[in-house]
């Protein structure tokens, strides 16, 4: 049974809902709907699968993209209703008549939509009558189309059609005598077909490559052979390769005659108050961190863009003609269609992925993109490829642009004010550059007079407690540390009451690399972060990784809900892209990540020293992104 359909504007004025149906929905589906499908850019998607207690809908949705109305359908999900696409295409049409944009009450809508309803309701049912009536002869006509074929396609395999038809009882004998029929006898019926395939069915009889030999070389476990294959003697080789293999020998370090005795090389600075001071000066002369300084756009990036829809204009004029593409772009087109986009989605879409994003969100970003512009009208004077660039950099800077407040110092000084620290911990994969980047933000919060301490919860990996330790000597900051081999959650946790003690203001955790898939480190992590209750929890990616970036986010996220023991779990809040600078413009990266999480960018690393921590440039990131 349907649950709710109503109708908005794409401005959230709500129009009309069905009063006949009434149920009060549980949760607020449609405003999870809106919020993380609708602006999202996720609106090229079926359906929407909505859980709350007691309950589990499904959503679907239309556009009005003329008017700028959007209807939306409300039904349990166990009930799979078929008629729901028809009914909400039925009300598009009929409401599109009697809109006014100055009205904001349809109550005689309500006859209408049950007619409608009554309409599609039928329609759903005759199609399963007609169904349930068809399926048997449909069925066993089939099975006859299937035996054919099966049949035709074994030509002269005659051991394969005959392992495959033994199971099929009597069935299966007529396919087996139809193979040997097509196969050697070539009666009347199969000559068309075993000479349109003759290069399939006949040539691998003769004088063909054994594939069998093949596959035996491959199941020997691609062992090295020592001779080369002579004629076809295959065996010989199988033989040599099979010998065991000798031990590799350990390569020792060469010793000259007159070279002095070995000495550990270890370059560390030592622990001494020496060693300390000159330490401070480094750190007195690193100077201002990037994240208070403001990036500059250049222009280059807008002319660069300007002439790309050119390109694509003049391949679409070749294909029309010069005159039917100059008359439609002078009158302009009646309504947009999604064969008429689907050339430039294609071109924006290899673009983007030419620029390290995944092809999974570049797809339902173009999806999107075509779900907001179908049924538009183009405006005169302007190209199809023009209106849906436009299109797709509105969608990205909507992604890309925060949905909530990133202003962490503000959030330190909350924090202090209620006599509490404030706590970040870092999480991410192995070697993304956790414990550097750490360093980087801690130097950044000491510029604005912001009292920090690091937390060493990393005891998995060797040398990190170390690499952590020299850090906190270069910076002047304190740390807090328990070496290896203990509880993280344990650690955090005194590391914070710590910070309680001596007046820290913000206490930074780094915690082990791990991969998404390493349930045990994942359930560990799970645990630090419920102990603890941490403000702030910022992933840490590298911007070099194109696809398995949605894996990494995906899957930490995941684990982090389903390892939880709190009902509502806390999930990644931000994220810190790294090695920003190595990259040049194959920024896809950024849109992956915060795309598959919901999470903004925080932070980007942009080089190997203190300062090298800037904030995320949003426009400058679009641009390069459709340049």
């Amino acid at each position: 049974m349907l649950e709710q359909l109503l109708i908005f504007t794409r401005g959230g004025l709500i129009l009309w809902t069905c009063k006949e149906l009434g149920n009060a929905l549980r949760g607020s589906p449609i405003d999870t709907l809106i919020r993380s499908c609708l602006l999202e850019e996720r609106s090229g998607a079926a359906s929407y699968n909505y859980d709350a207690p007691g309950a589990a809908y499904t959503l679907k949705w239309t556009f009005h993209n003329e008017l700028g109305l959007v209807f939306v359908a409300v039904y349990q999900r166990i009930l799979h209703l078929l008629y729901v696409d028809e009914l909400l295409a039925m009300v598009k049409r009929e409401f599109s008549e009697i809109y006014d944009p100055k009205k904001t009450v349809y109550n005689e809508f309500d006859d209408v939509f049950q007619q409608l309803r009554k309409e599609a309701e039928a329609r759903a049912e005759e199609m399963k009558k007609s169904k349930q009536v068809g399926k048997p002869a449909t069925n066993n006509l089939g099975k006859k189309q299937g035996q054919v074929q099966k049949g035709i396609m074994n030509g002269g395999n005659q051991k394969k059609s005959g392992s495959e038809s033994g199971s099929d009882g009597g069935d299966g004998d007529k396919v087996k005598s139809r193979a040997m029929e097509n196969g050697h006898s070539n009666g009347s019926n199969g000559n068309a077909v075993v000479q349109a395939n003759g290069k399939e069915n006949g040539s691998s009889d003769s004088g063909a490559f054994d594939v069998n030999k093949l596959q035996k070389l491959r199941a020997k476990g691609g062992k090295k052979t020592d001779t080369v294959v002579k004629g076809s003697k295959a065996t010989d080789t199988v033989v040599k390769g099979s010998k065991a293999e000798p031990t590799k020998k350990i390569k020792k370090n060469r010793v000259w005659d007159d070279s002095p005795t070995e000495s550990k090389l270890d370059f560390t600075d030592p622990m001494s108050e020496n060693g300390n001071e000159n330490i401070a000066v480094v750190a007195a002369v690193q100077g201002e961190s990037m994240m208070d300084k403001e990036e500059i756009v250049s222009s280059d990036s807008e002319t660069e863009e300007d002439e790309e829809p050119g390109k694509d204009s003049k391949v679409e004029a070749k294909k029309k003609g010069w005159f039917s593409s100059m008359f439609q772009s002078i009158a302009g087109k009646a309504n947009l269609e999604k064969a008429d986009l689907e050339p430039a989605l294609k071109a924006l879409k290899d673009r983007l992925m030419t620029k390290n994003v995944a092809e999974e969100i570049a797809e339902k970003l173009c999806e999107s993109v075509a779900a907001s512009l179908e049924g538009k009208k183009l405006a005169s004077f302007t190209r199809i490829s023009s209106t849906v660039q436009a299109a797709m950099e509105e969608a990205l800077v909507r992604i890309l642009t925060p949905k909530r407040s990133i202003d962490i110092l503000r959030d330190v000084h909350a924090a202090k004010e209620q006599g509490k620290p404030y706590v970040v911990v870092f999480v991410g994969v192995n070697g993304v550059g956790k414990s550097t980047n750490l360093a980087k933000v801690a130097y950044w919060l000491q510029q604005h007079n912001i009292n920090v301490m690091m937390a060493a919860c990393d005891t998995f990996r060797s040398g990190a407690v170390e690499q952590l330790r020299t850090h906190a000597r270069r910076l002047q900051i304190p740390i807090f540390e328990k070496g290896y081999e203990k509880d993280p959650a344990i650690v955090a946790k005194e590391a914070i009451q710590e910070a309680n003690r001596n007046g820290s203001d913000v206490v930074l955790v780094d915690t082990a690399g791990r991969m998404q898939d390493n349930e045990p480190l994942m359930r560990a992590l799970s645990k630090l972060i419920y102990v603890n209750s941490p403000d702030l929890i910022l992933f840490v990616g590298e911007a070099l990784v194109g696809n398995d970036a949605v894996d990494q986010l995906s899957k930490f996220n995941q684990k982090l809900g389903d390892l939880s023991p709190s009902p509502n779990p806390r999930l990644i809040d931000g994220i810190l892209l790294t090695k920003f600078d190595t990259i040049d413009d194959k920024v896809g990266a950024a849109l992956s990540m915060v795309y598959i999480s919901g999470a903004p960018v925080m932070f980007v690393g942009c080089g190997q020293s203190y300062t090298d921590l800037k904030k995320l440039n949003v426009k400058s990131i679009v641009k390069t992104l459709l340049k």
